[in-house]
């Protein structure tokens, strides 16, 4: 998502000048810093800089440009890195600053008692209930939700978590600023404090100096958890019961029951995404699961422990149920060694004793875990600890039950509550760990297996009929035989992996893992490879209780062609008895992903999108034909040519009633640290994200409305051309890959530590089909063409009025009334903002041969300009993003300070690519160049 504003938040001008003025605040405490500790020569070149490009953004000035390209020219090393720091750390402030000003704004809302937000959940439970939604419709709604983020290490987040817990820091001063009741020394103490943490930021080295492995990438995941969700999701659940009961005031006062299930989950691939990343092992695998468990109950230890100074009351000057008196006698009996050092510890307060016993438990559970973090310390179970999630969440419910029972109701809704979901939110998991694999590593192990048992020599011979055919009967057979001899390593990793997840289904929870993802998925036969490896190492089977099916499979479509195929490849499956079978002890629920990125980078962005649309479609009809439920997982990356957008928006924008309730998309790279790098923004982000789909699962208790079939029929002539013009461009035209290689820093992305995975699948293939898609929209974004997310738009819609010159109106209206359309343009704009071809010609100089990247650069030009007018004619508007003025500004903040990091990185490149040629050293000019990508990271709020 490349912002955290949705279209519906709005800034006039009063406000606006209020947010400029703490920006400036911010400002100026850095530019004291910078006097402070690189001195005044530093300070006087930022400010000479910021002040230039802001002059030539109002008008161009080409004696002041000049002025400004020499001296850039002109500054030695360390004085560019000092520079491209500042603007660096002045982008992480205003991030801040407008997370927190926002932040502010919304809680004033909320104090006053108005209506709230666009997106929020009194907002969407009040369009819900005007439209006839009743509060008993309202839960059944509820009971069938799932929403679930999905956390991924894709190498595009390029801020260190040491900088994301300084800017914490900041968040929180600077929302102590905007309190009515703030003195004068009140004052004066936060901002003094405030530029403690800018000198910790300036001291503090923001590019990392060592590559991270995939332990850090996982301890990066838990850190989001750790800093704001564990605060946030109990808060979220709460907003929206506080929002029902006020909405639905009626009916609640009237004794309609309701109850808020828990439908926040989460999942993540960090530790368990082996898809071209060599580093992610069975080993590494485990790893992450035992710091997730860790990490989820330390928390509750904590929880626990805080509750002992709170549920304090005392016999018998309370009562207790039955229950929970029985209980607590029968936990003295089993776990009274709690007790070995005080027996009579709260002798009389119930609660507490309790409490204390299972604070006692879950640090058995954390010694348990000492065996696997640190084997050589013999650390040995005091033999008490929760023998699962249930255990203890059936503790945590007796007390409430209890509570409740005798009079202290508000008292049970507080902590003791948002403990409750917290455990029915990640157990002893903390979230679902998807696997994800490439289609080929199957079908060769697949092979190989068969060829050392002696059921089949020549596997990969086999036509795909074939292959379904032996694939379903050796499912299905009652016993395999045993492997024998040696495999190679690649087979022997797929099922370590997969009899290492049996086996942690056991030790840590049945729910530890997620999905099993097959990249790259091409045949039907592909999902019953995983199924078959599932079967030999033991996730699928049959023992004393029957038939079992331990694994959930969900294949990946990435490409144009692969979506456009989804549907035989899927009615295959599910005309498969035996699949189906196996698919119904699992819970009769089929996951299907879609890939955002690779099917943009591979048709374009209307191509991609509209087969994603389809595909969906699709989908949906063949969950109703066959009588199985799906979920679609959304691959979205953070930026728009890689599925990126507001989330309310991307949610509203599915076609009406796939959604059906549940939804899953990754969540990665920068987009992590602007949702979740705060409990107030993450809380804000959950709503949104909710409210957008209980609107978009209305058909649930509704009959969905579907948009005329007019509109697809316009959609699929507009996704035809646009794919002809980006494939023109990408696949056809001279000199283009040279172009993106040589006027984007691809190879130098790839040089950043910012991620355990290559920038190519691979080394050394300097071609579309090699390139990461992450990689190909970071690279493109840095040199501010952003161009996957627009090219071909411009030329399909103008294609598309020259044989249908009577029908602009016809698009206008799509653009208004129809949500998939709408997003479309609004993230178009988004994009097209973000770009800028003058700068864009600066980085096609680099290129060895002028004359034809210059006719690329054209090109590219020609679309964008075209793409601009003929967006502004659909949505009546004269300039960019009239609709969303929140980021309008934003980015017109950020411009003028991007405009020179810009022409640093220009340089910088120059001089090092002719260095790496010369022979130079290379040390300094490739730190200071890493920078500059850092940098315009955070200025555009979009790397990946």
């Amino acid at each position: 998502m490349e912002s955290q504003f949705s279209r519906g938040e709005s800034l006039n001008l009063l406000e606006d000048a209020d947010l400029r003025r703490h920006v400036r605040f911010l400002g100026d405490l850095l530019g004291e810093v910078i006097v402070e500790r690189s001195g005044q020569a530093v300070f006087e070149t930022v400010e000479q800089l910021r002040k230039g490009f802001i002059r030539l953004r109002k008008q161009d000035d080409p004696l002041l440009r000049n002025q400004l390209m020499a001296q850039l020219g002109e500054l030695d090393p360390l004085t560019v890195r000092e520079v491209i720091r500042a603007f660096n750390l002045y982008f992480s402030l205003v991030n801040t600053a407008e997370e927190a000003f926002h932040h502010h704004n919304r809680m004033l809302q909320l104090r006053n008692g108005g209506n709230l937000w666009h997106g929020s959940y009194h907002d969407t439970l009040t369009q819900l209930k005007a439209e006839g939604v009743t509060l008993t419709q309202l839960q059944a709604m509820l009971d069938q939700l799932v929403y679930m983020p999905v956390f991924t290490a894709h190498p595009t987040e390029s801020k260190r978590r040491t900088v994301m817990e300084i800017l914490r820091r900041v968040f929180l001063l600077d929302e102590q600023l905007t309190s009515p009741d703030l003195t004068s020394y009140d004052e004066q103490q936060i901002r003094r404090q405030l530029k403690q943490q800018i000198q910790l930021l300036w001291a503090t080295d923001e590019v990392r100096a060592v590559k991270p492995t995939v332990r850090d990438e996982v301890k990066n995941g838990l850190y989001y958890f750790n800093v704001s969700l564990f605060d946030a999701v109990p808060r979220s659940y709460r907003n929206l019961e506080n929002a029902i009961r006020r909405v639905y005031a009626d009916e609640v006062d009237a004794g309609t029951p309701f109850h808020i299930p828990h439908y926040i989950q989460f999942g993540s691939w960090i530790g368990g995404d082996r898809d071209g990343n060599p580093y992610v092992t069975a080993q590494t695998t485990e790893m992450a699961v035992m710091l997730q468990k860790r990490a989820i109950l330390r928390r509750y230890l904590d929880d626990v422990t805080k509750l002992m100074f709170s549920l304090t009351q005392s016999q018998p000057l309370c009562a207790v149920s039955n229950e929970f008196a029985a209980d607590l006698a029968d936990s003295e009996q089993r776990f009274g060694s709690a007790f070995n050092t005080n027996a009579q510890r709260f002798i009389n307060e119930p609660y507490r004793r309790k409490l204390y016993m299972m604070r006692h438990r879950l640090e058995d559970n954390l010694r348990l875990l000492q065996h696997y973090f640190r084997p050589e310390q013999q650390v040995s179970s005091l033999g008490t600890a929760y023998e699962n999630e249930q255990a203890f969440l059936a503790d945590l419910k007796l007390l409430k039950q209890s509570l409740q029972a005798n009079g202290d109701t508000m008292i049970a809704a507080t902590d003791l509550t948002d403990l409750i979901r917290l455990t029915e939110t990640f157990g002893f998991y903390l979230y679902h760990l998807d696997v994800r694999q490439e289609s080929t590593r199957h079908t060769q192990a697949v092979a190989e297996v068969l060829a050392n048992t002696g059921l089949c020599r020549d596997y990969e011979a086999l036509s795909e009929a074939q292959r379904m055919t032996m694939l379903s009967e050796l499912i299905d057979q009652q016993q395999l035989p045993e492997i024998y001899g040696d495999l190679q390593p690649e087979t022997d990793e797929v099922l370590a992996v997969m009899r290492l997840m049996a086996r942690l289904r056991h030790d840590v929870s049945d729910k530890a893992f997620g999905h099993y993802v097959i990249s790259m998925t091409h045949a039907a036969s592909h999902i019953l490879e995983v199924m078959l490896l599932a079967r030999f190492a033991g996730l699928v089977g049959e023992n004393e209780q029957g038939q079992y099916c331990h694994i959930y499979i969900a294949p990946l479509f990435e490409t144009v062609v692969d979506l456009a195929h989804i549907e035989p490849v899927m009615t295959a499956l599910f005309e498969n008895p035996v699949y189906r079978n196996r698919l119904m002890l699992s819970g009769n629920r089929q996951e299907i992903m879609l890939g955002y990125s690779d099917s943009c980078k591979d048709g374009g962005i209307l191509a991609s999108v509209w087969h994603l649309y389809q595909a969906q479609q699709k989908v949906g009809e063949l969950s109703k034909k066959y009588g199985i439920a799906c979920r679609m997982f959304h691959g979205r990356g953070g930026t728009v040519g890689r599925g990126g957008g507001p989330t309310h928006d991307a949610i509203l924008a599915q076609p009406p009633g796939t959604v059906q309730g549940q939804i899953k998309f990754t969540e990665q790279g920068e987009v992590l640290s602007f949702k979740y790098g705060n409990t107030e923004t993450a809380a804000y982000e959950l709503g949104m994200g909710v409210s957008a789909l209980l609107k978009a699962s209305r058909s649930l208790v509704t009959q969905a409305k579907s948009e005329p079939a007019a509109y697809h029929d316009v959609m699929r002539e507009l996704a035809s051309l646009g794919e002809q013009q980006y494939r023109q461009l990408t696949e056809q035209t001279p000199y283009f890959l040279d172009y993106f290689y040589e006027a984007c820093p691809i190879t130098e992305i790839g040089l950043m530590n910012i991620g355990s995975r290559p920038s190519h699948r691979k080394a050394g293939d300097r071609s579309k089909s090699s390139v990461r898609a992450i990689g190909w929209v970071f690279a493109w974004a840095q040199s501010r063409h952003t161009l996957p997310a627009w090219y071909g738009i411009g030329t399909a819609i103008s294609q598309w009025l020259q044989a249908h010159p009577e029908a602009q109106q016809t698009l206008q209206q799509m653009s208004r009334d129809w949500p998939f359309f709408k997003a479309l343009l609004s993230n178009t704009q988004m994009s097209l903002a973000k770009a800028d071809m003058g700068i864009a010609q600066q980085y096609a100089m680099l290129c060895e041969q002028s004359l034809p990247a210059l006719d690329v650069l054209s090109i590219i030009r020609n679309e964008y300009e075209q793409t601009i007018n003929q967006v502004l004619s659909l949505v009546e508007a004269d300039k960019l993003m009239v609709e969303n003025p929140v980021l309008a500004l934003s980015l017109r903040r950020r411009s003028p300070y991007l405009d020179p990091l810009n022409h640093i990185q220009v340089m910088l490149l120059r001089r090092y690519r002719l260095a790496e040629t010369d022979g130079q050293d290379m040390a300094v000019l490739r730190d200071t160049l890493l920078r500059t990508i850092s940098a315009i990271s955070q200025g555009m709020r979009n790397t990946g």
